[in-house]
């Protein structure tokens, strides 16, 4: 006990004995005691001197202290205290006051070298890994704080050694749900540094439901109000899914994003926010932003587009973005977070453009920005922000581009309040650089592809002072860029310039028609200047170059041959190519290609923006090469892009009819899906009713069988019953065929009223054509006999039918008859001795009877089938009277108009004959009068109809 007293830096007598020598005996009595207790009271005095003698500990103790984790599993304490003195010695989070502050680097290597010597047996992480799963706290805390230590300091070989042991990351998991507080959150400490730059083990945590554990831990705490729990949880989320799709894609399919939403239910009263909760919030964007960051596969970061504004948190944002008292940080960080959720989503930048700031009159969102914007008093970040922001909107947004470009037009112009158009003018032209070179850029991303809008920006008019006609925008763009102001603003300017004349020739045109903008791009180039203006320089040439390529060769004085001449006079062609060069070998630019968000140090490296270094890259090498063609081999490539442009068409024309077909095609499979769907309940209807079928079947049997069992002793009495029931529906049946006879024989007796009418019709008509027409009597007398023969199939047709309704008479009383006999024979059924005998006299006169009545339907349905025939015949007569009443009739019209013929003719020839007599008369011949020939003629008349009488 004195030992220990000595250890403990209680009072002993003699020297005190040096702190090497303390641990060298309390490793032997370790080692070496077989009391429990002596081992337990020597680990601990092991670990009162590890923080302080921590690399003789660590280099004396380590193998006994892991031989005891091995050995003393029993005894929780003795674990305890190995667990923690091992802690000590390999962490490096130690307290400042026992830190040397002059000797920082060599603690560090201190705790790398004792944690490889530590990991350099894989089995001590596996036991590591099974004592982390023991519920004792003082076990299961110091091995979770062990485990944290080993992988801050040899992160990536730990982590391969916890993947390839069995269970090893699922046992990890469990800690997130332990139920004290101080295991739970250094569990989550440890999963931090076990998830770091390792997809394989972020893939399986998250398949571990760590997504919904950790949700249901920051939502504990209070969201945003929480504490540094809650910036822990954030923080491990952030590990799980930055830069790994397929955790990304769990957490939307896992609809996680809509737990995300009350994260920025943020309340009216915004004062007085505590650190924690910004530094919570700011995580909370962050985590927004991974899931919709640009360098994600843009299918990825649309369908996460897509579930934020369903679900409500782009229009929780866009309410912190405009609401009052936020921290600066936050507001800003809050802009680039909507700038990403909007970014290339129309749908979201259709929301964005409808959201109003709570001004009075409201202002649009995007204005109130802008100003912000072009306001050289707000923070420089601030400013980059609302410009990713302005970019975010306008990326492949057209229809967001138009909007911008229409506030620039003088139709569109409203003199009563601020539009985007006049903001971006008035920042343009004003006397801060910064907001020159910020206006520049988002003008340049309202035109980015959109040649459309090149051609109407045209059109913008500019009042430069009262007095002065108005100049274009294009005009006072190049009229700045010549008064020699900052670089800044100079780069912004040729920037604009150099997106708003590519690949537009119209453009191109209205540049080159201002005589003084080429000597100006040409005197830039050639002059030789310092590092500063190479930037400009390059610039120029780059317009120089766009002036060249997209050049229409409209105007004369500078069609593309002569340009070229004008470079190699004056410039050079690899003085300009140099020139050129200096873009792409810019320090700034290598920066700005990296990512679209504008990120400076300071304003004065705000100079290359994202979208203008892809196309620098685009443009430098055909500009090159256009330097260099001759007139033919350009006329040869215009005719090519002639072609290209036919191509392009051609190929636009059917990628239109695929996507036409595709939208066809999908319609379709939605309805294939709809009657599949459709079908498979109908299916599934009909099994059921099939089944139901079935019992109600087996239900009719088993009846059946029952009702069998108790009608067997009335079998003679259900039998006569039974056959009673046969005849009554046979007389039925024939009932029914009486009254369809009956029926047919007044169908029959109609059709033969209808037959009379018309032949009586005929009659008449063939009468008054025999009155009229004496030519025609040959065909009256073949009609005649037409129709006496008809009369006579009438008479043979009206004795048949009387013959008919005689046997109906007679089939009706037979039926009388039967039902008298019926009737008779209902009472008789009480006694069943007479019921017997009467039974089978009935049964044999009612099947004689039937039999009888079956041969007269026979023989009726044969007759009926004779009139049918003699009705048809009756028809077919009919058709050819008419035909023949139609050729008299032709007849009669020939011979009346043969007649009117005549009588003309009668009339010429009476006409000629007294004109004959008149000039007879003159001559002196004598003439017979009119009335004397007449009345001789009469004569003549008379006498040959005696002659014919008397013949």
């Amino acid at each position: 006990m004195n030992f220990l007293r000595g250890v403990m830096g209680g009072p002993s007598a003699g020297p005190q004995p040096s702190g090497a020598e303390t641990i060298q005996k309390l490793c032997d009595r370790v080692a070496s005691s077989t009391l429990l207790d002596d081992r337990r009271d020597a680990v601990r005095a092991l670990k009162s001197l590890s923080k302080k003698y921590r690399l003789e500990v660590g280099i004396q103790a380590m193998e006994h202290l892991i031989h005891v984790l091995q050995t003393d599993r029993s005894d929780s304490e003795i674990i305890g205290y190995a667990l923690d003195t091992l802690y000590n010695v390999i962490s490096n989070d130690l307290e400042e006051e026992e830190q040397e502050e002059n000797l920082p680097k060599q603690v560090d290597d201190l705790g790398s070298q004792f944690t490889e010597i530590f990991i350099k047996q894989q089995e001590n992480v596996t036991l590591l890994l099974t004592l982390v799963e023991e519920f004792d706290f003082h076990v299961r805390w110091p091995g979770v704080k062990l485990l944290t230590s080993l992988l801050k300091q040899q992160g990536p070989q730990v982590q391969q050694i916890i993947l390839v042991s069995p269970m090893g990351v699922s046992r990890l998991m469990d800690l997130l749900a332990d139920s004290r507080e101080v295991i739970r959150n250094d569990g989550v400490l440890l999963l931090q540094q076990l998830t770091k730059s390792n997809a394989a083990i972020q893939k399986i945590v998250a398949f571990e439901n760590a997504f919904e554990r950790l949700l249901d831990i920051i939502t504990e705490e209070g969201n945003s109000d929480g504490g540094i729990v809650v910036e822990d949880c954030l923080l491990l989320l952030q590990n799980l899914l930055k830069n790994n799709n397929s955790n990304q894609n769990f957490f939307k399919e896992g609809s996680y994003i809509q737990r995300m939403k009350p994260w920025f239910e943020v309340g009216d009263d915004n004062c007085g926010w505590s650190a924690q909760k910004v530094t919570n919030l700011h995580l909370m964007l962050q985590l927004v932003r991974v899931l919709v960051s640009p360098t994600n596969p843009p299918g990825a970061t649309s369908s996460c587009q897509k579930a934020m504004f369903h679900c409500g948190l782009l229009q929780q944002l866009c309410t912190i973005l405009m609401a009052t008292g936020v921290p600066a940080d936050i507001l800003t960080e809050t802009i680039n977070t909507v700038s990403e959720v909007i970014r290339g989503c129309q749908m979201n930048q259709d929301y964005f453009a409808s959201v109003n700031a709570p001004s009075n009159p409201p202002r649009p969102a995007i204005v109130v920005l802008l100003m912000s914007m072009v306001n050289e008093r707000q923070p420089f970040v601030l400013r980059c922000a609302v410009l990713y922001c302005f970019q975010c909107f306008l990326y492949k947004n057209q229809k967001g581009q138009g909007e911008i470009v229409s506030t620039l037009l003088p139709s569109t112009i409203d003199g009563n309040s601020v539009s985007a158009g006049q903001l971006l003018c008035g920042g343009l032209f004003s006397t801060d650089s910064l907001s020159n070179w910020c206006a520049a850029v988002a003008l340049a991303h309202a035109l980015q592809e959109n040649a459309t809008l090149k051609e109407q920006l045209l059109r913008v008019q500019l009042a430069t002072s009262i007095g002065n006609p108005p100049v274009s925008l294009l005009q006072q763009c190049t009229n700045i860029l010549s008064q020699g102001s900052k670089v800044q603003t100079r780069v912004g300017l040729l920037m604009l310039l150099c997106t708003w004349l590519s690949n537009c020739s119209i453009a191109v045109t209205h540049f080159l028609h201002n005589p003084a903008n080429v000597p100006f791009l040409t005197g830039q180039i050639a002059e030789n200047l310092g590092e500063e203006e190479q930037l400009v320089q390059g610039l120029c040439a780059l317009l120089l170059g766009i002036s060249i390529y997209y050049n229409d060769n409209s105007l004369e004085n500078y069609r593309k041959e002569k340009l070229k001449q004008l470079i190699e006079k004056r410039i050079g062609r690899e003085n300009f190519i140099e020139k050129l060069g200096f873009i792409s070998k810019h320090e700034l630019y290598s920066r700005a290609a990296q990512k679209p968000q504008p990120s400076f140090s300071s304003p004065d490296h705000m100079m290359f923006d994202h979208e203008f270094t892809k196309l620098v890259k685009e443009l430098e090498g055909v500009i090159s090469k256009a330097i260099y063609k001759s007139s033919e081999e350009d006329k040869k490539e215009e005719e090519v892009k002639k072609t290209l442009e036919q191509h392009d068409n051609i190929v636009t024309h059917y990628k239109k009819v695929i996507r036409e077909q595709d939208q066809e095609l999908e319609e379709l499979k939605q309805r294939i899906n709809t009657l599949t769907s459709q079908n498979e309940q109908l299916q599934a209807t009909v099994t059921q009713q099939v089944s139901q079928i079935q019992q109600h079947k087996d239900q009719y049997n088993l009846l059946k069988v029952q009702l069998g069992k108790d009608t067997q002793h009335h079998n003679s009495h259900s039998d006569t019953l039974q056959m009673n029931g046969i005849q009554m529906e046979e007389v039925s049946k024939l009932k029914e065929e009486l009254e369809e006879w009956k029926n047919k024989h007044e169908l029959l007796q109609g059709q033969l009223r209808e037959k009379d009418s018309l032949i009586e019709k005929l009659k008449s008509s063939q009468l008054e054509m025999g009155t009229t027409e004496p030519s025609s009597q040959t065909g009256k007398s073949g009609g005649l006999e037409h129709s006496n023969e008809l009369q006579k199939e009438l008479e043979m047709l009206r004795s048949q039918i009387q013959l008919q309704s005689a046997e109906i008479s007679k089939l009706q009383m037979e039926n009388q008859k039967l039902q008298v006999m019926n009737t008779t024979a209902d009472p008789a059924l009480g006694d069943s001795g007479a019921t017997a005998a009467r039974s089978s006299g009935l049964e044999g006169r009612l099947e004689q009877e039937i039999q009888e009545l079956k041969n007269e339907v026979k023989a009726l349905s044969e007759e009926k089938e004779s009139l049918k025939q003699h009705l048809d015949s009756s028809s077919s007569t009919v058709a050819i009277l008419q035909d023949e009443k139609s050729k008299l009739q032709r007849e009669v019209a020939e011979s009346k108009k043969e007649q009117d013929d005549l009588l003309v003719l009668l009339a010429d020839q009476d006409q000629k004959l007294s004109a004959l007599k008149m000039t007879l008369k003159d001559l002196g011949v004598p003439v017979e009068d009119e009335d004397d020939i007449e009345s001789g003629d009469q004569g003549d008349e008379d006498e040959d109809g005696d002659e014919e009488e008397q013949d």
